[in-house]
């Protein structure tokens, strides 16, 4: 018996496809059928319960005292009435039961447009030989001692790497640190170390050509997030020193300070300037913002990208490669960090009701998204706080950020747990072509 794998494959990829359409027609019908015209005010109600919280929380941002307290009860009571509403109406399940068949439509639609290989290709790896000569720097203190948690140091040494250990009490220009290894004969440079600590040397081996391994030791790990390591286990990193594979992706620069992740003007890097913030994030940052957002703190800040100017934004955030915003599942990681354009988000609220309209998303009013390949910031002083991926800093105005394309050779295990699922957009048209079809799909997989 001859089984026609193919024909299986381009079925699954057509029901996935119908499963999509039903369960999105399911969710609109259900509530037309056991609500009736009650439907419509199911979903106003829905609609205006995160408005109201959304509003709250805009309050809670820009007020202090009582009042502050006050929207914090709101925000959280907006929602809670709301439940509260369809419950009393019989209809929570119904809500329950919408929002089930919706996950299961996005679910299914997008699993039928990977399928189809029309999907955005992730960053080259390119093969290389091990190196000979590797330099690592490790800061004991990051990510709360996960160099020596880890055994680090040690693995380093044992797959023949160079280690220097900061000093956690002496301050030490990791940077010259570098410049020094490569000058002695490094063939590769690595960092165990946050995200700012990881831009200084990344931009040693950009300017060398060195290659640069990153080790998820810091308290995020942004970078090595998108760049799909493994996050839990640092030393696992390691193995890029005798199996890895190479990518070539951007990097980013305020002025000239490098940046693996981003650069944030405004409110957030306001912030991260008072010397009480490291102490007590939360409180620093709720006694800070109420005069930062309104305006009687701070800069006045304008963003020009020479096709798009961004006027008086309370934040804009620069980041080396742009964040996904249309997936909620994927907030705050990129796909890919060789697209060789900078990412700008710029925030501009003035309101409870400019608070609420941030609901819709990239289609925002207060919000303003797009790619660039360079984008001045200037404000109405000679000088500005800026946070180069965490780290505070005051530069002179304007500020040029900009993105050197495949600047950075990045040495990373040839397995790596993390590497993000690049995601086609969900596109009901071409769902519905895709249920449609009776034989093999037309779609081809080497087409796109």
């Amino acid at each position: 018996m001859v089984v026609d794998f193919g024909e299986r494959a381009h079925a699954a990829q057509r029901w996935s496809a119908r499963v999509s359409l039903a369960s999105a027609a399911l969710a609109v019908l259900l509530p037309l059928v056991f609500a009736g015209t009650g439907s419509l005010i199911l979903v106003a109600a829905g609609l205006a319960g995160m408005a109201v919280a959304a509003a709250a929380v805009w309050w809670v941002l820009t007020r202090r005292g009582a009042a502050r307290v006050a929207a914090a009860v709101l925000a959280v009571a907006a929602p809670v009435c709301v439940i509260g509403f369809f419950d009393a109406a019989n209809l929570l399940w119904l809500v329950l039961v919408c929002c089930g068949l919706w996950a299961v439509a996005v679910w299914s639609g997008r699993a039928a447009l990977s399928s189809t290989g029309a999907r955005p290709a992730g960053m080259t790896e390119h093969h290389v030989p091990p190196p000979q000569r590797p330099f690592l720097i490790m800061n004991p203190r990051s990510g709360g001692g996960k160099v020596a948690r880890f055994g680090l140091r040690e693995k380093a040494e044992r797959l023949g790497a160079k280690v220097v250990l900061l000093d956690p009490d002496h301050r030490q220009d990791v940077a010259e640190l570098a410049r020094t290894a490569v000058a002695e004969g490094a063939d590769l440079l690595g960092v165990a170390g946050g995200d700012g600590t990881q831009a200084l040397v990344a931009a040693v081996a950009a300017e060398s050509g060195t290659p640069f391994l990153v080790i998820s030791s810091g308290t995020r790990n942004h970078f090595a997030m998108d760049l799909g390591l493994d996050r839990e286990d640092p030393s696992t990193c390691l193995d890029a020193l005798t199996d890895g594979v190479e990518l070539h992706v951007d990097l980013g620069f305020a002025g000239e300070h490098p940046f693996v992740n981003n650069a944030s003007f405004g409110a957030y890097a306001a912030v991260v300037q008072s010397p009480s913030y490291r102490d007590d994030k939360v409180r620093t940052t709720l006694d800070l913002l109420p005069d930062l957002l309104t305006r009687q703190q701070g800069p006045h800040l304008v963003a020009d990208t020479g096709e798009t100017t961004i006027t008086g934004p309370q934040a804009l955030l620069v980041s080396n490669n742009p964040y996904r915003t249309e997936d909620p599942a994927g907030l705050g990681r990129r796909e890919r960090l060789d697209f060789g354009v900078l990412g700008v988000l710029g925030v501009k609220v003035d309101s409870a009701a400019e608070a609420a309209g941030l609901l819709r998303g990239p289609q925002a009013a207060g919000l303003t998204v797009l790619t660039t390949r360079q984008v001045i910031v200037d404000a109405d002083q000679g000088e500005i706080e800026v946070g180069v991926d965490g780290e505070a800093m005051v530069l002179p105005t304007p500020v040029r950020c900009r993105i050197e394309p495949g600047a950075l050779r990045v040495r990373v295990p040839r397995d790596r747990p993390g590497i993000p699922a690049v995601k086609p957009p969900l596109e009901w048209r071409r769902l519905r072509k895709l249920a449609a079809t009776v034989g093999r799909t037309a779609v081809s997989r080497h087409g796109h």
